[in-house]
């Protein structure tokens, strides 16, 4: 594992930011008719336009700036011409280099026609991310996280919590040590030291908590085929409580002056 200095923190703040201000512009584009192809080229265009560099293109041979994943696609959709509708959930996970740093965020844009199953996916997978974020301090392990996310998401709403693809830690790659679970049990697992930096990324299906790969090598979709939710934030571990460096408020702001898409609201 990779611990950061303060400084490094705060570089690795300021790709986070970026990254959700490059998904809250994307969030003022989402509309019906809309494709993931526009809206990739966009994100690439503002990225590059703020002095930094596509965080996943180019990775693993990855060929887009955004991943899109809609409806039953998990996570590492492509994006494509197919036109978004009102009844879609759109997960768009995206992620910066700038100063040497990684940022990583996704979120996930919820259409205005969505039915209310789906809604609650989202918004019980929200909670989770901040449940985790709770258990994220100086002290705890990597189970702590796990398990709070698992706990509500999948013991008490009954949804399935995908056990394949987890967190990580971030800085100077995208991917570090040490992976972060979306399950788990209390007191185990990797020690949370203070510097240590990670991304915390529930991906919770309506279904079953299986996830197939489809033909194109990336895309990762729920086994039943139902909705799933992602959301993302990046986190440096301290001493008490979790210093958050990435923030959706600037997405859900944009959210609020898009009337083609509505959003939901942490209850607890």
């Amino acid at each position: 594992m990779v611990f950061k200095t303060n400084d490094e923190i705060e570089l690795i703040r300021e790709s986070s930011i970026l990254v959700c201000k490059t998904l809250a512009e994307l969030s003022k584009h989402i509309r019906e008719g809309q494709t993931g192809n526009q809206l990739d080229k966009i994100a690439e265009e503002f990225i590059r336009d703020h002095g930094a560099t596509p965080g996943f293109k180019g990775y693993r041979g990855f060929p887009a700036t955004l991943c899109i994943s809609v409806n039953e696609q998990v996570v590492h959709g492509l994006p494509n011409d197919r036109p978004f509708e009102s009844t879609d959930i759109i997960s768009v996970d995206c992620g910066v280099v700038k100063n040497g740093f990684y940022g990583d965020v996704a979120y996930t844009f919820i259409g205005k026609d969505a039915n209310s199953a789906v809604i609650k996916l989202c918004q019980v997978t929200k909670e989770s991310l901040y449940l985790g974020i709770a258990e994220a301090s100086a002290g705890k392990r990597v189970g702590d996280i796990g398990f709070a996310i698992q706990n509500h998401a999948e013991v008490k709403h009954r949804f399935g919590v995908v056990r394949e693809l987890v967190g990580h830690g971030l800085g100077r790659n995208l991917h570090e040590a040490p992976e972060v679970s979306n399950f788990g049990k209390r007191g185990q697992g990797v020690l949370l030291k203070e510097g240590l930096v990670i991304a915390i990324e529930p991906m919770v299906n309506l279904g079953t908590k299986k996830v197939s790969q489809s033909k194109d090598g990336w895309t990762i979709t729920s086994f039943d085929k139902t909705p799933s939710a992602h959301y993302e934030h990046n986190i440096a571990i301290r001493k008490g409580k979790a210093d958050i460096l990435s923030d959706h408020s600037f997405i859900e702001n944009s959210v609020k002056n898009n009337d083609f898409l509505t959003d939901v609201s942490i209850n607890f």
